[in-house]
């Protein structure tokens, strides 16, 4: 019995197996007959049957039983399958017909049923066999049966068949397991076959193992998928063609690309699907030029086969991934010549390619001009508009797509295809038109329609509206919580995130990755360290440390915090640094004060060969600008222009930026006119970049041509300009743009607009107007406020407003050492010597220190550093030497030391020496000794320039002919001949 079974093929449970028919097996001798008809039955015959349906005469003759067949064909053909059912119920009670007819004719209707999943005429045809004696127990119908409810998406139909068998052959067995694997009820199709082999006389075959080797697939489970190769190789069965492209499929699945490249070689006969099968192993494990070598050796012919449907819809999505338009467009040459361009999958798979590489127009051709669409290419075109962002056309496509309706039905993947194009506040119309189509038509409750629109209305602002849909979803799992709490971390309710949290772990569901990755993200805004350290325990006790997009969550976290060394100890520990990860960390570096650092990383990056990305150049360029690095700038600027990065808008905006922080604000203009697409964010750099050098007037002008260019500023525009009237003491211009903000252009001013103003009035000593303006804010002023006035207090000598203004400022940031040493500075400019020491006590007790005067210069690429009375640098005897030649140099055209600037109770030969290791002077005076006659000094200072080494640094330039550029804490001063750009305002 086992023997002859397995002689025989079974139902087709395989997507290359072209023959669904089944052997009827029967034990009568008299049946052989019809057995072999019905091997060679057509599926759906095409031919019309000419005799009258109703025979005067019973006859047992076949033209009768061609007749039945033939007629059920017809029905099924034409998708009339309720008329083949009532053909086969008003006419089986005919003698003409005898059983075994009748069994052929149900099982050509339930082939029909399951083919077109009409699930209720199928069940109809299963009342009929289970109501014969005669059919009840028949081998082939109940295979069908068991087949007809697995591909109408019931296996539980299929098992139930199958239990209530009183005999089974392998057939059904096989019926079994395929329709599980069908359904991807991977653990079932295994559990099914773990039993055949246990409790059944049967061994499987050739078409057994494919399906098992599908589950092991669907599962990953390659261990059990190499047993159920040791098993086919043990039968004799890897030869079978069959087993073999399953082998190759399951390994690939898998990603275990070489023992599929290992079963393909050792392979006796190939097929085509032999080959399509190791492409798609390929392409899924991102092994791009593999796939195409693979349809380059099926087109060179050598086992003389032609590339099908299945071969170029394979190898498209390759082209797609890797963004290769290039061979996409061989490709779709390819399908023209062999004709199979207009075959419905390739027609969808060449819309879906020229739309991820961004050739729209392509994709919108290729749909236009299709006569045979299907949902799957309208889903693909409105994909197609919706990650471009393109609102309008993807909603208009969809509202096309529902006037097809009857032709073209709107499913879930349609909705997901959508959702993206709603990620913005000014969609959340349209969101809710969508989301209100979903509810009229019950897509709603769909799993992943219900997460994307609790992310989708979280990302337009609504997060009330996120929480409705989320707590309308009836059983909510762990992706549904994801949605919720990813929702509130990246769009500005962090502490909400984490309260979702909370209550989705006392719901008794554990996180998974994207949990703590979102949850990290929250605290990362929040600057949350304590509960941050307890997700990474968190992470270390469940081993999901390994995990790149953990580890980088954890990255951001700590370099938020600003808790750099503990993201180092964490990168350090990746055992696969990707490009993202290099990325974070060098920006950490470099957004935490540390571009030294940035700088060493980016080299270490390269040194591993890893080819750095746009986001990496621009954290480098924001390096050397904190250094004011000119020389490592420009090298970083070829870096940039070879690797043609310099076409992103980021990057030239970081350019700009770079040169104007480096003192070269005509370099910045330069890369500003050579930027091909100007945008807001270039032109603000641009402005800030004038503002910041002093020169407001060049802002003023660009400013007024930004707007006529077309371009509409926003609030960072205002901010550039009104810090470039404060820099060049431009009060009029200044006020008049701060009133323009709201009532020409409908800004809302901020306190960093206000604090601009208060700058500006404060510089130019009008306090009482800055002091006014604070009390009119709409806003409580904040501590920058505060400390821009109090600054402002100490040049112009106003004592009482700077001591009322110090207890604000104090109020806000008692622990912060800058504010007590403004503070001492207005005491000391007064005389007020013991309150000065009252002030420098109170920091002592808070534990707070001064951060000591430091110039930095670069030479010869390399940043050397100076600390204001520093007498350990090398060679410092030397500079000091040189100090003292430029001292009787500027004495002699009218320098003398401006004692006022040393705010310490010390003699006047005292303070002069205090003057002499400023460290300016002491940079200044090293790059006079390491470079060449007329070249620029360009000196950083990390705090504001004291008047003394301002007036030095002027009559210096005149006596060695050179242009000193000094950047301070607030702006930068070009001395040359004698005079600075500032104009003595600072």
């Amino acid at each position: 019995m086992a023997s002859a079974a397995a002689a025989a093929p079974p139902l087709s449970l395989q997507h290359h197996y072209h023959h669904p028919l089944i052997i009827y097996r029967t034990n009568r001798i008299s049946n052989t007959k019809h057995y072999l008809h019905r091997i060679f039955t057509p599926k759906f015959s095409t031919r019309t049957h000419t005799h009258e349906i109703h025979s005067p005469t019973p006859t047992n003759y076949s033209p009768h039983h061609l007749s039945l067949v033939q007629e059920i064909n017809k029905l099924c053909q034409q998708r009339n399958l309720a008329g083949a059912l009532d053909f086969l119920q008003r006419y089986s009670i005919h003698a003409i017909y005898d059983s075994v007819h009748r069994a052929e004719a149900m099982g050509v209707l339930l082939q029909a049923c399951g083919y077109q999943k009409d699930i209720e005429t199928g069940r109809r045809v299963h009342e009929m066999v289970s109501a014969s004696t005669q059919l009840s127990n028949d081998f082939v119908l109940n295979t069908r049966l068991i087949t007809m409810y697995s591909m109408c998406g019931s296996p539980v139909d299929s098992r139930l068949v199958f239990d209530g068998l009183q005999r089974k052959n392998l057939f059904q067995w096989n019926a079994l397991i395929s329709g599980y694997a069908r359904n991807e009820l991977f653990d079932e199709a295994i559990s099914s076959f773990t039993n055949l082999i246990s409790v059944s006389e049967f061994k499987p075959d050739n078409f057994t193992l494919p399906c098992v080797l599908k589950a092991c697939a669907g599962l990953w489970v390659v261990g059990l998928g190499q047993v159920i190769h040791g098993m086919a190789v043990k039968t004799g069965l890897i030869s079978d063609v069959f087993v073999g492209n399953a082998l190759i499929a399951m390994y690939g699945k898998c990603g275990f690309v070489e023992e599929a490249v290992k079963v393909l070689e050792c392979m006796p006969e190939r097929n085509l699907v032999s080959w399509n099968s190791m492409i798609c192993g390929f392409s899924e494990n991102g092994c791009s030029q593999e796939s195409y070598d693979i349809l380059r050796k099926i087109l060179e012919g050598e086992e003389g086969l032609i590339p099908d449907v299945a071969t170029i819809v394979t190898v498209l999505p390759v082209c797609a991934g890797e963004g290769e338009v290039n061979m996409g467009v061989v490709i779709h040459g390819l399908a023209v010549k062999l004709g199979l361009n207009e075959e419905l999958m390739v027609n969808n798979a060449l819309i879906d390619m020229y739309s991820k590489c961004c050739h729209l127009t392509e994709a919108h051709i290729l749909f236009t001009r299709s006569h045979n669409k299907n949902v799957v290419s309208w889903n693909s075109m409105i994909g197609c508009y919706s990650r471009e962002g393109d609102v309008c056309r993807t909603f208009d496509l969809l509202r096309k797509m529902q006037m097809e309706e009857e032709k073209m039905k709107v499913n879930e993947i349609t909705i997901l295809n959508v959702l993206p194009a709603c990620s913005a506040e000014s969609e959340l119309l349209c969101l809710k038109e969508l989301h209100g189509y979903s509810l009229r038509h019950g897509l709603q409750y769909d799993e992943l329609v219900a997460n994307a629109f609790v992310a989708a209305y979280a990302k337009c602002g609504s997060l009330s509206s996120a929480e409705h849909v989320f707590f309308g979803i009836e059983t909510k799992t762990v992706n549904s919580w994801n949605a919720l709490i990813g929702g509130h971390a990246q769009n500005g309710d962090p502490q909400k995130a984490l309260y979702f949290y909370f209550r989705m772990t006392y719901s008794g569901l554990d996180p998974d990755s994207f949990s703590i990755g979102s949850l990290l993200l929250a605290c990362s805004h929040m600057k949350c360290l304590r509960y941050g350290k307890e997700l990474h325990g968190f992470v270390l006790r469940n081993g999901l440390d390994m995990d790149s997009f953990i580890g980088i969550s954890l990255l951001s976290l700590y370099i938020h915090c600003r808790r750099v060394l503990s993201a180092m100890i964490v990168f350090d520990r990746m055992e696969e640094k990707i490009l993202v990860s290099w990325n974070a960390m060098i920006a950490g570096y470099s957004q935490n004060g540390l571009p030294d650092e940035a700088l060493d990383l980016f080299r270490q990056m390269l040194s591993y060969g890893i080819k750095p990305c746009e986001i990496a150049i621009i954290s480098v360029f924001g390096a050397c600008s904190q250094l004011s690095a000119l020389r490592l700038g420009k090298e970083m600027h070829c870096f940039a222009l070879k690797a043609n990065l310099t076409e992103d808008t980021f990057v030239g905006c970081s350019l700009i930026d770079m040169y104007a922080k480096a003192g070269c604000i005509e370099q910045s203009q330069r890369v500003f006119d050579s930027l091909k697409e100007k945008d807001e964010a270039s032109w603000n750099v641009i402005i800030a970049g004038y503002g910041i050098h002093g020169y407001g007037k060049n802002a003023i002008e660009l400013f007024e041509k930004m707007q006529r260019s077309g371009q509409k500023p926003d609030g960072l525009t205002f901010i550039g300009i009104l810090m470039a009237c404060s820099h060049a003491e431009l009060i009029m211009e200044g006020l008049k743009y701060f009133s323009q903000m709201q009532s020409l252009y409908g800004i809302e001013p901020k306190l960093e607009h206000y604090a601009c103003i208060v700058d500006m009035l404060g510089r130019a000593g009008q306090l009482a107007e800055a002091l006014k303006l604070i009390h009119e804010m709409p806003e409580e002023p904040d501590a920058r406020i505060w400390s821009s006035l109090l600054s402002s207090c100490r040049i112009y000598g106003n004592l009482d407003m700077g001591v009322k203004v110090a207890e604000k400022l104090l109020e806000l940031e008692p622990d912060k050492a800058e504010n007590y040493v403004l503070l001492s500075n207005l005491y000391a400019g007064s005389g007020k010597w013991d309150d000065v020491r009252r002030v420098r006590q109170r920091m002592k007790e808070n534990g707070l220190q001064k951060d000591a005067g430091r110039s930095w210069i670069e030479v010869g690429g390399k940043v050397y550093s100076f600390v204001v009375g520093d007498d350990m640098l090398l060679k410092s005897e030397e500079i000091r030497n040189m100090w003292r030649r430029l001292e009787e140099k500027i004495s002699k055209i009218g320098y003398k030391p401006d004692t006022e600037s040393v705010l310490h109770e010390l003699s006047k030969e005292e303070k002069i020496e205090v003057l002499r290791g400023h460290s300016e002077k002491l940079a200044i005076s090293f790059g006079l000794l390491k470079t060449t006659k007329g070249a620029t000094l360009r000196i950083c200072k990390n705090l504001r320039i004291c008047v003394d080494c301002h007036n030095a640094a002027k009559l210096i330039s005149s006596a060695v002919e050179r242009e000193i550029v000094v950047r301070d804490n607030k702006r930068f001063h070009h001395f040359k001949d004698g005079f600075c750009s500032c104009r003595d305002f600072w």
